[in-house]
């Protein structure tokens, strides 16, 4: 019989994992994992990936990170009725309980099952479990299909937009303020760039049937030497996110053609971080079953996971687990007992029957 998933994803919210303090989590995981007699069992530092040994031809992997962001004020689980709150309750310790669930029930399982619970994902990129995981153990990740338990609410997210963050440097020239017009106010500089931005024209490009919405804007200022100096630099962070028609070489010169004709001699723009989009994979024969099956919906990510990091790998990728994905990382989070039945639901069936029929 299956565990009641809301009460254990109430028990896995009350185990802190923020970023970094994962390590009492990950050993509640291991033992339960270690207890299978069905499934092989690695750990990599602070991630884990257990697998299924049979023989079945095609290999699924499910993937959920460990980690959650700050609590505030919402470090223990409360329920109320069938909506549990908490931090990590829709991002994803719902998701969690169910690969956990999956990897307990399904013995002997009609496509093979490869569980991977990785640390750090809600932190900067270099720190990634996972990307620990494909540098050190590749083969442990092979599979024909990844899903991410990130927060969809029991529907389909496919692909993901890319992001890249650049510094732009605008230079002026210092003077006093008293006598401002020997001088070249760097930050007044900024005043057309920045009404430009206010104005950018995202593209909504339409990808396998998945409609993205690109963005381009200023998110931080930096600049001013004291109150009695005309500004000779300012620093603004502009964050692109581009649609997965485009390379990170193409987002990347876009970003430098929007910005090309507000530079003159000294300035510069650097590019501080960059990753790549995921096309969508809603076309794959698995994913097209489950959609047929369980009347799926299927939208674009807008935001950037890790099915990235799978589809660079020639893996296709898409997310589905419980929760809602706007209420991930605020005070106010939580998941209802019936996006964690959903999930379940797709997960089971994927499990139990694979293709199937439809």
């Amino acid at each position: 019989m299956t565990r009641d998933l809301f009460a254990l994803t109430a028990d896995l919210v009350d185990i802190a994992s923020e970023s970094f303090a994962e390590q009492a989590l990950v050993e509640r995981i291991e033992g339960e994992l270690r207890d299978q007699s069905h499934l092989d069992v690695t750990r990599v530092g602070d991630n884990l990936v257990a697998r299924t040994t049979g023989k079945r031809p095609v290999r699924v992997v499910l993937g959920g990170h460990t980690d959650t962001v700050a609590a505030n004020g919402n470090a223990a689980a409360t329920v109320d009725s069938d909506v549990l709150w908490g931090v990590g309750s829709a991002d994803m310790k719902g998701g969690l309980a169910v690969m956990l669930e999956s990897a307990a029930r399904h013995v002997d399982p009609a496509v093979e099952v490869t569980y991977v619970f990785y640390a750090r994902e809600e932190v900067a990129a270099v720190h990634s479990g996972l990307e620990e995981l494909f540098v050190a153990r590749p083969d442990l990740l092979a599979g024909d299909l990844a899903i991410l338990g990130e927060p969809t609410d029991g529907s389909i997210e496919a692909g993901c937009q890319g992001s890249i963050r650049a510094r732009l440097t605008l230079v002026g020239a210092r003077a006093h303020t008293a006598r401002a017009w020997m001088g070249r106010n760097a930050i007044h500089r900024l005043g057309p760039l920045l009404i430009a931005l206010d104005e950018y024209q995202p593209r909504r490009p339409v990808v396998r049937g998945c409609q993205f919405h690109e963005a381009l804007m200023a998110v931080g200022v930096e600049g001013g030497i004291s109150g009695n100096v005309v500004p000779d630099r300012v620093s603004l962070l502009i964050a692109h996110r581009f649609a997965p028609d485009r390379s990170i070489d193409e987002a990347e010169r876009h970003v430098r053609a929007v910005l090309g004709p507000f530079l003159e001699g000294s300035d510069s723009v650097e590019i501080i971080d960059a990753a790549p989009a995921a096309v969508p994979a809603a076309d794959h024969p698995l994913v097209e079953a489950l959609v047929l099956r369980h009347s799926l919906g299927v939208t674009a990510k807008l935001g950037w996971t890790d099915v990235a990091r799978f589809a660079a790998r020639g893996i296709p990728a898409i997310n589905l687990g419980p929760g809602d994905p706007t209420v991930a990382h605020t005070a106010g989070e939580h998941v209802r007992r019936d996006s964690i039945k959903r999930t379940w639901d797709v997960i089971d069936d994927l499990i139990t029957t694979g293709a199937g029929t439809v």
